[in-house]
């Protein structure tokens, strides 16, 4: 726990909880998307802003076309709920979307927060789409072992769209939605901190 508000104490301002759904196979996980056509693109950027007092102030909710592997594969479908209809409907450029995700974050943003190496991977889809990174890496900050030391849980456990099962909390929440899981997070560390829960 005191990792865990070490890490927050200093945030004087707004901070951004962001989740990322990307491109998976069977079996992608285990192998490190090491295997023939596998990459990790960036399906749905799901983020809430957060205040001073933790409570969400606005949220951000994206689709991304893929643009290595278009089709979506079914085991990606029945992970997220994200179809193939509505990713082609719904869906836009990986650099179009990472704009309107700045434009949210805005400049009086602290930090971005997220359950594992979040910033790494919009980094990673940067780099395979040509588009130039906005946001540096130590803007980003990894709960993942301050949540796993404040829950008394191996790091193992903590999976964004568990998280809320972890506290004995429960909420409407689609597992492996990007804006669901970021909302979990975001409830797990008010939780931790003592903070009133939101209605959102």
């Amino acid at each position: 726990m005191t990792t865990l508000v070490s890490m927050l104490a200093n945030l004087s301002g707004p901070v951004v909880v962001l989740d990322l759904e990307f491109t998976a196979w069977e079996g992608s996980l285990a192998t490190g998307w090491s295997r023939p056509g596998e990459f990790r693109e960036i399906v749905q950027i799901g983020a809430v802003k957060l205040g001073t007092d933790l409570q969400e102030l606005a949220c951000f909710n994206r689709l991304v076309r893929p643009v290595r592997n278009p089709q979506l594969s079914d085991y990606f479908i029945a992970l997220t709920g994200i179809t193939q209809q509505r990713l082609d409907a719904e869906g836009a450029g990986y650099g179009a979307v990472l704009a309107a995700f700045m434009a949210f974050v805005g400049a009086d943003t602290l930090a971005v927060l997220s359950n594992g190496l979040d910033g790494v991977l919009i980094a990673e889809n940067c780099e395979m789409t040509g588009v130039p990174c906005p946001i540096p890496a130590d803007r980003f900050i990894n709960l993942r072992r301050p949540l796993a030391e404040a829950l008394n849980v191996d790091i193992t456990e903590v999976i964004s769209s568990r998280l809320l099962g972890l506290i004995g909390l429960s909420m409407e929440h689609r597992e492996h939605d990007a804006l669901d899981d970021a909302r979990a997070i975001a409830e797990t560390v008010r939780h931790l901190l003592g903070n009133t829960r939101s209605g959102g």
